[in-house]
């Protein structure tokens, strides 16, 4: 009797363990609709903020408001999540926000109007990504990194095949920029429908009723807390992605106006595909060797890549810098989140994952001003401070211990 009881009760886990899982999938697949939708616009913003006549601080300022607006929001979210214990709700209100200010980003006549609505658009991933966050650690939390690595994979795959139907729309079908954004918006209203079959794990306790913000916050170990200190200092250094590809059209630009438009399109699905090649990789490794080691060399990737944007600029060259960005990018971007989520506690996750972004997000308005302002000096001195302050990043990450 008591063995069939147990028998049960192990299938029954058995069942939900497999439930839970298929959440990793269907936010994967959520994510692929979202980024095939934000994607077509990413490679192409940049360009429609310069010909509306906006310039590197403008950049700069679209760049750092995007992060900024997204990531502050992101411990509020985090916490309310936490709070009255829902993940679901907000992952798909968040989606909804960003679809409604892509398809105002597709209407906009002036690189302000262009900055205000691309800028708002985050709000929509500031209100879904640490609840979304949150249902994923909690569906695999035994193989975090594989889990972060899985919804990075989706992720960047959608933003692949987005920025290549956007160079193909510009390549072949001569739409411009705002039609190209208007097709994204649609197409991002459907990233909604497959939220329907999520399922949310129920609480193991009422602990959350006891939970203050103040309390949470102070509540992440000493360890948590140093790494999101290293974190916001590492993001000081990753200013825009619009800057590298700012880099690569001014310098094609003397080659062939045409191709100044193309090839930086082109080099920007490069280093997606790279990034959606090695997530899940680098997640699985991180399992294996720890996140701390695969995050310092995430950061001091991403500073010799910066180094290399600085002084090795050549055609030849700006494929494998925008591959090595992409390699950088698939050490750090998922293991971040996963480094945090394993540091933190069940009750109060969402909340360190909210303050995480919250501090990448208060760090990355500076970087892409400070990026935007050295632009006006020189485009070698915004990638050689990007590079110091990654490799010093990476440093200070092989000196915690955790």
């Amino acid at each position: 009797m008591v063995r069939n009881v147990e028998r049960q009760n192990l299938q029954k886990n058995n069942e939900n363990g497999k439930e839970l899982s298929k959440n990793v999938y269907l936010l994967g697949f959520t994510s692929f609709l979202n980024d095939m939708s934000s994607e077509m616009i990413m490679p192409i913003l940049p360009m429609l903020i310069t010909s509306f006549g906006g310039g590197s601080l403008s950049i700069g300022l679209v760049g750092g408001l995007r992060e900024f607006i997204s990531n502050i929001l992101m411990v509020l979210v985090g916490y309310y999540s936490d709070k009255v214990r829902k993940r679901k709700i907000f992952v798909i209100l968040g989606y909804l926000t960003s679809s409604m200010f892509r398809l105002l980003l597709g209407l906009s006549k002036s690189w302000l109007e262009a900055v205000v609505f691309s800028s708002l658009e985050r709000m929509g991933k500031g209100i879904r990504t640490a609840p979304r966050d949150a249902i994923i650690s909690e569906s695999m939390p035994k193989t975090l990194g594989k889990g972060f690595g899985i919804q990075r994979a989706f992720d960047t795959a959608g933003a692949i095949l987005g920025s290549t139907f956007s160079l193909l729309f510009i390549l072949y079908f001569q739409y411009s920029f705002s039609q190209i954004i208007l097709i994204a918006a649609a197409i991002g209203f459907f990233a909604i429908i497959p939220l329907y079959f999520v399922k949310e794990k129920k609480p193991v306790s009422n602990l959350n009723d006891k939970i203050t913000f103040k309390v949470g916050i102070k509540n992440l170990s000493k360890e948590l807390k140093l790494f999101i200190l290293i974190s916001g200092i590492f993001t000081l250094s990753n200013f825009s992605y619009m800057f590298y590809i700012l880099r690569a059209q001014e310098f094609l630009m003397i080659v062939d106006e045409k191709m100044a438009i193309i090839i930086p399109i082109a080099l920007y699905i490069l280093y997606n595909i790279f990034y959606a090649t090695f997530s899940i990789p680098f997640g699985i490794l991180s399992d294996k060797i720890g996140r701390r080691r695969v995050l310092t060399m995430g950061y001091i990737v991403y500073g010799i890549t910066s180094l290399g944007f600085a002084y090795f600029i050549s055609q030849k060259s700006l494929i494998l810098l925008f591959a090595l960005y992409g390699i950088a990018y698939a050490l750090f971007a998922g293991n971040q989140k996963a480094y945090v989520s394993e540091l933190s506690s069940e009750d109060i996750r969402a909340t360190a994952l909210g303050l995480f972004y919250t501090v990448v997000g208060l760090t990355s308005l500076p970087a892409s001003l400070i990026a935007g302002y050295l632009w006006k000096i020189s485009p070698e001195i915004t990638f050689l401070y990007g590079s110091i302050l990654a490799i010093v990043s990476g440093l200070l990450l092989l000196l915690l211990k955790t």
